[in-house]
């Protein structure tokens, strides 16, 4: 038996799910504001031909592909990855990377803003019992998980580093994930410790680990709660689109159960 967990949030108007001026907006039209639009299709046909006298349900999304649960491209990044050679796109990140074991490392207890270093995946990695695999699709469950939809969302939760992002990457990682909307620690933390000393390497650090090593991200997970450590596969499919540092994902946690 199958049992599906979706990890992924929902598209909503009216909420703080991103920065202002990077917020989706969707506009809804019901089956009475589309007669016209349908009837324009079948010349001759009238309000009553059509069944309860309804048109179609069709919304209107203006998004980034960054909006909602979706999957960062290493091209998001920077224009390189590996060293030198030209970053991969959303349309060409190898599916296989994409429905793999999932690993979930649980860092709900760090304050928001912390940097996750190598030994905090060490720490946690042996807490679980886990040893990582080669293309394992490491989760991370952060305090921001339960704030989704919360003015405080894009603020809350810790963020991973460059190093611990190698870290894992070294280990033949090439998908990550966070529940948090940013890989990295939220900007207000890491503008205020780059006031303080002026060390541009902090910046997007975690992401940026792509320029040594190509991998992908997911951001604005749910559910991560409902996890395991791991006993299941996680598929973060991308929406297919020419050329771009992400798409969309209907991101889920996959566990194959005994029958009763």
């Amino acid at each position: 038996m199958r049992r599906i967990v979706d990890l992924s949030v929902d598209l909503r108007n009216g909420i703080a799910s991103d920065p202002p001026g990077h917020l989706p907006e969707i506009e809804y039209f019901d089956h009475s504001q589309t007669r016209e639009d349908v009837l324009r299709f079948f010349p001759g046909a009238t309000v009553d031909d059509l069944p309860d006298g309804e048109g179609w349900a069709i919304e209107r999304v203006s998004l980034t592909t960054h909006n909602g649960t979706h999957l960062d491209a290493p091209y998001h990044f920077a224009s390189t990855m590996d060293g030198g050679a030209r970053a991969i796109t959303i349309d060409e990140v190898p599916l296989d990377w994409c429905i793999q074991r999932g690993v979930k490392l649980d860092f709900r207890g760090l304050e928001s803003g912390y940097v996750v270093t190598p030994d905090d995946i060490d720490a946690e990695l042996a807490r679980i019992g886990v040893e990582l695999r080669p293309l394992d699709i490491v989760l991370v469950n952060t305090s921001a998980g339960v704030r989704y939809g919360q003015d405080d969302y894009v603020t809350s939760g810790c963020g991973v580093g460059r190093a611990a992002t190698l870290h894992l990457l070294e280990q033949g990682v090439r998908v990550t994930g966070t529940d948090a909307w940013s890989w990295d620690a939220p900007f207000v933390f890491t503008a205020e410790r780059y006031a303080a000393d002026h060390d541009a390497s902090i910046i997007w650090e975690g992401h940026r680990a792509g320029r040594d090593i190509g991998y992908c991200h997911i951001e604005k997970l749910h559910n991560l709660e409902e996890l395991p450590a791991t006993g299941f596969l996680v598929s973060c499919l991308p929406v297919k689109i020419n050329g771009a540092s992400a798409g969309w994902t209907r991101a889920v946690a996959i566990f194959e159960e005994d029958e009763a």
